[in-house]
């Protein structure tokens, strides 16, 4: 039996840690262990995802020029092939909603389950039209799954490390896009289709039952689905009042970044190997070694995010990457005696800076909005970039003859990249340092959705 001195000394003890902030200090550092410990498997789950959405989507890129032959498509085709693919965001935008209806678990379990099936059927297409039917099944699932993805990392990582969550899934994203650049050298030297670079695309299947056992089902998500805020939900919501101005800006952002960028890295293969005149090794390695530099802007868009803003970083480092991108296709100067550093030069410059960009663009965009609509703010933004990215490949189809040539219509294209950096910094609230909850403002929306509920049962 205890004594009541020693009861009241333990009292007064426990007393005297609370006022000393002993055991809150305690406590938050217990919990921050352990959602360290819940998270970690997260983040890795998410990296393997994305190193193997980034290889999967870069593959048309990588082998544009050995598909226009193997399908005898000249530039202006060439492009229209690559707008019919980019109608797969339509499918993203369908899945993003899902993954706000059905939980983000699911749906990128289910697209990764279904992707390979679909990159097996893209190396074996006999015709142009059964290629980009596939190829737009594979990016509509990578679409859908990524968005998920990236909404996950913001739902499960403490605020001190949600911009730093982004810059790892970038990273992952880009050194898989570098993959398949660095396979297609081998491949033509080995005598080998560039069919054969959907190979590990079909291998993906070997990684669902992994990522099953590390994603767990989001506690954020359940508790939003068991207030009814999903269920009433809809995938026009984030017009509502509380979030309209952020998301018309995202929006009109991802329509003037997504056709400069696709002018600009969606041809710039092309334009090495084949208006350039580099050997396929040598486009290579400009592509490689520009994406290995680039991926160093990650780790700096995490820690500019964190230590001046997300709106700051984006305004001006992506503001300044499409000088790169205008150096590299406006080509070295006639008295430059090195005309391949140049070009190495200004691309590299042009993906760290990018890569800066990204990570500020991807932390504020998941940041901005509340648990119900998070997910379909990414499908937003993804069916605005396909629709936007289809739109520049039939307008750089068109404007190669009366501009001519390919070159001089990339250049144009580059230049809307600049306005987007600009509207982004006037209108995009900073987020850097809030809780996601404030953030989002999910009690606004929380608020409205009662009051919203409260008129529906009158």
């Amino acid at each position: 039996m205890i004594r009541p001195t020693v009861l009241g000394s333990a009292i007064g003890g426990f007393a005297a840690m609370l006022r000393g902030g002993v055991f809150e200090e305690s406590v938050l550092e217990g919990a921050e262990i352990y959602q360290h410990r819940r998270s970690a498997p997260i983040v890795g789950a998410i990296v393997i995802l994305l190193l193997y959405q980034g290889y999967c989507l870069s593959v048309v890129s990588a082998a544009s020029p050995w598909i226009a032959q193997s399908f005898s498509l000249d530039q202006a085709h060439l492009a229209r092939l690559f707008a019919w693919i980019s109608l797969s965001a339509i499918g993203s935008l369908v899945l993003a909603r899902l993954a706000d209806r059905l939980g983000r678990r699911q749906i990128i379990l289910t697209c990764l389950t279904l992707a390979p099936l679909f990159s097996l059927g893209a190396a074996l297409a006999p015709t142009p039209h059964f290629f980009a039917v596939f190829q737009m099944l594979i990016s509509a699932l990578l679409g859908g799954s990524v968005s998920s993805a990236i909404v996950l990392l913001a739902e499960e990582l403490p605020v001190k490390r949600r911009a730093r969550g982004q810059a790892f899934a970038a990273l992952a994203s880009a050194f898989g896009g570098v993959l398949s650049y660095i396979v297609i050298p081998f491949l033509l030297r080995w005598g080998l289709s560039w069919r054969w670079l959907l190979a590990p695309s079909v291998a993906g299947l070997a990684l669902v039952v992994p990522l099953a056992r590390m994603v767990p089902v989001n506690p954020r998500w359940q508790e939003a689905a068991s207030r009814g805020q999903i269920a009433q939900s809809h995938f026009y919501d984030i017009f509502h009042p509380l979030c309209r101005t952020r998301a018309l800006t995202l929006l009109v952002c991802a329509a003037l970044d997504t056709m400069a960028g696709t002018a600009v890295n969606g041809w710039l293969y092309f334009e090495a190997v084949s208006i350039l005149g580099l050997s396929p090794q040598m486009a290579s390695t400009l592509v490689v070694a520009g994406m290995g530099v680039g991926m160093l802007g990650f780790p700096l868009g995490a820690w500019s995010s964190e230590s001046y803003g997300r709106v700051p970083t984006v305004v001006y480092m992506g503001g300044a990457a499409w000088l790169g991108a205008l150096a590299f296709y406006w080509g070295p100067p006639s008295n430059v005696s090195w005309p391949m550093a140049w070009l190495m030069l200004s691309y590299c410059w042009f993906k760290m800076a990018s890569g800066v960009m990204t990570v500020g663009a991807n932390s504020a965009a998941t940041e901005l909005f509340p648990t119900a609509v998070r997910a379909t703010m990414i499908g937003w933004q993804g069916i605005i970039a396909a629709l936007f990215s289809m739109i520049t490949q039939v307008l750089i189809a068109a404007l190669i003859g009366p501009l001519g040539g390919l070159t001089r219509v990339v250049r144009y294209f580059a230049l809307l990249g600049i306005p987007s950096a600009v509207i982004f910094g006037l209108f995009i609230d900073e987020t850097k340092g809030l809780p996601l909850e404030v953030a989002a403002r999910e009690e606004a929306w929380s608020a409205a959705h009662a009051l919203k509920q409260l008129h529906a049962s009158h």
